[in-house]
């Protein structure tokens, strides 16, 4: 089970990954929106902001925000690192129901070439 720092870790990795991203990754991470994503095995939550083509502001929060984010993500620790790693297609967890999303079908499309 990966650790609340390993999680911190890989959403560090993703806003460093989006902000040397180019071309159809580089819009997609052109959003300006409240996020956040639950680690259920850990019942924590980061929440941030994606804007400026990268994550900043991010906390850990136990439980869930009182605020709710634009766009939600839900998954456990493991599903995070791998699909950060790239050992986990977003759309294939998504698909099969490892990640939860609750967000605009526009941030959700988006989202796929993020992760």
């Amino acid at each position: 089970m990966a650790t609340l720092d390993e999680c911190r870790t890989a959403l560090d990795q993703l806003a460093r990954n989006m902000a040397r991203a180019e071309g159809d990754v580089r819009s997609a991470a052109a959003l300006d929106r409240s996020l956040s994503c639950r680690i259920t095995d850990l019942d924590t939550t980061f929440t941030g902001r994606l804007a400026g083509g990268t994550i900043t502001g991010v906390t850990a929060v136990p439980g869930e925000p009182a605020d709710r984010a634009q766009i939600r993500l839900s998954m456990t620790g493991d599903d995070l690192v791998a699909m950060v790693g790239g050992e986990l297609s977003f759309a294939r967890a998504w698909g099969s129901g490892r990640v939860r999303v609750q967000a605009s079908l526009r941030d959700v499309l988006r989202l796929r070439s993020l992760l």
